[in-house]
């Protein structure tokens, strides 16, 4: 693409040049005849022009006594002159940049195999390769920009600078011998990679990433093995958070065993134990449920300690019986405010902001749509950025809103707006980059999603089957997995928690889920562990053990 662009700048930079030496010719031939009274032929005046355009000398017919002549060849060194720096972004600019710069390679040289092709690279990617990483997956990025292939090689990562459209392209990044592509960049490029590929072989599986799920038919008629469609299923979870709060009080609840059940429970504001510490709170005597971790503003504490304040807007993680997370559900809610109708907001109609609707409609909820387009599922069409929009949707009076807009700093500004105006009202949010997750909830969202890590998990769920994820929407995750080197190992022995972040919250034996675990709990060789634990929590006990 680049060879493409700059061959299209050098045939233009020649087509006028040419053009140039042409017209010059011809006016000087006639200026010299008409005003100088010395003709000179086409041959002598091509000569003239290009001696000029060159600087190699034009004096042999100097001085030139009339006014006219004198304009001319005035005119004649100034486009001589242009055409001269012309040239140097044209021709010396990229000699010059390609002898200083990194050369990426153009095709693998090893004999990888077993890898993920993944064209190209994008915030997205970014996630699904720390997923890689941490299960020894190895990876190629194809990238056809030159300059962002040249910093991945100078970061450390291998890539190789080809065009992931073309059959050359995926040919030279070993496909026939990889485990699997991934594509994820626009709906209509990834479908011509998907052909490329199949084009190649049909042995790989090839895994597409979809920005509108109508488009999932045509990536299937490209041959492309698996579509994933993450937009959809973000906003399938932030709707499960209104829905919860408004039926059960709670989200994300996994089966972990018959009796013993995994939830995230929101600490709403103006609960009784908001502000408290998590020892003074009551919560193991009260409900008998046990607190895994604490999400406080983006951040995940694993096993808080006594003195941690629960602040208002948090998520515990918890682990327990239905009753007992219901208990511990009643004691995070508000004795104030109640769900009533028309109380959620969704600021945004795109992809997420749509899902968001469709499934609060599934759940006979309702709620009021903003968006800058008046469209039949919009209510209120307008800025969600100043206040008086926010103001006729009725935020003041709202239980939840839902923020499910394409740009990050939007996002983060219209959070802004909305605590400012409701200080009590529960914000659920998208962002699109995992970077700014920690900047929207300091803006005062309650809870935030990235579209990039719940695309990279997605896809390294397809990809990597090293492991049973149990959750794929939750902000941690929880495996069940068998650590043979761990057996006649007391949990205290093993020191689990400190040594990589995770909790085990139980133990799979012979069929029973034991969920009563405490440290002089031994671990038998054919156990299988229920880990909990944030991304970097559950990578670092995946290379630990």
């Amino acid at each position: 693409m680049v060879a493409q662009t700059w061959k299209r700048r050098a045939i233009g930079y020649l087509f006028v040049l040419l053009a140039a030496i042409v017209l010059t010719a011809i006016g000087y031939q006639t200026g010299m005849r008409v005003y100088e009274g010395r003709p000179r032929t086409l041959l002598d005046s091509i000569q003239f022009a290009v001696e000029m355009f060159t600087t190699t000398g034009f004096g042999g017919d100097a001085p030139w006594e009339s006014p006219e002549m004198q304009a001319f060849i005035t005119v004649a060194d100034l486009v001589g002159m242009a055409l001269l720096v012309g040239a140097l972004p044209v021709f010396v600019a990229p000699v010059v940049e390609n002898a200083l710069s990194t050369t990426t390679p153009q095709k693998l040289e090893t004999s990888l195999t077993d890898h993920v092709v993944i064209c190209s690279d994008t915030t997205r990617a970014d996630e699904l390769i720390g997923e890689l990483e941490a299960s020894n997956v190895p990876y190629v990025i194809v990238e056809p920009d030159r300059e962002r292939a040249g910093l991945l090689y100078e970061a450390g990562e291998r890539v190789i600078r080809a065009n992931p459209e073309s059959v050359d392209g995926l040919e030279a990044a070993r496909l026939p011998s990889a485990r699997a592509l991934f594509a994820d960049q626009s709906d209509q490029v990834d479908a011509s990679i998907v052909l490329a590929a199949k084009q190649l072989t049909d042995d790989v599986p090839v895994i597409s990433v979809i920005e509108s799920p109508e488009t999932e038919r045509y990536h299937r008629l490209a041959g492309a093995d698996t579509v994933l469609s993450p937009r959809s299923l973000l906003g399938e979870s932030l709707a499960a958070k209104v829905s919860a709060a408004a039926r059960t009080r709670m989200t994300e609840v996994i089966e972990i065993g018959e009796s013993l059940q995994l939830a995230e429970i929101s600490i709403r504001r103006g609960s009784r134990i908001a502000g408290m510490s998590l020892a003074n709170s009551g919560i193991g005597e009260r409900s008998g449920a046990n607190v895994i971790g604490l999400w406080v503003r983006g951040e995940f504490i694993a096993a808080p300690p006594p003195d941690t304040e629960l602040v208002e807007g948090s998520i515990l993680l918890a682990s327990g019986h239905a009753d007992q997370l219901d208990q511990l559900a009643d004691m995070t809610q508000t004795s104030v405010r109640g769900f009533a109708a028309g109380r959620t907001i969704i600021v945004g109609c795109g992809q997420v902001g749509q899902t968001v609707s469709a499934e609060l409609d599934d759940a006979g909820l309702p709620y009021t749509v903003i968006d800058l387009e008046d469209t039949d599922d919009v209510d209120v069409v307008g800025d969600a950025t100043e206040p008086e929009t926010l103001t006729a949707a009725g935020v003041e009076g709202a239980e939840t809103v839902v923020l499910a807009l394409p740009d990050d700093t939007m996002t983060e500004f219209v959070t802004l707006v909305v605590r400012d105006l409701a200080p009590d009202t529960q914000i659920l949010a998208r962002v699109e980059a995992q970077a700014n997750i920690s900047k929207t909830y300091r803006a005062g969202a309650d809870y935030v999603l990235s579209l990039a890590r719940v695309t990279g998990r997605m896809s390294a769920s397809q990809l990597v089957g090293s492991h049973d994820v149990v959750s794929l929407e939750q902000q941690v995750e929880t495996i069940r997995t068998q650590v043979p080197e761990l057996g006649g190992v007391t949990i205290k022995e093993a020191d689990i928690r400190s040594r990589t972040g995770c909790t085990v919250i139980a133990i799979k034996r012979d069929g029973d889920v034991i969920s009563d675990i405490g440290p002089d709990t031994t671990i038998q060789r054919e156990d299988v562990l229920i880990v909990v634990g944030t991304d970097e929590a559950i990578n670092a006990f995946e290379r630990q053990f």
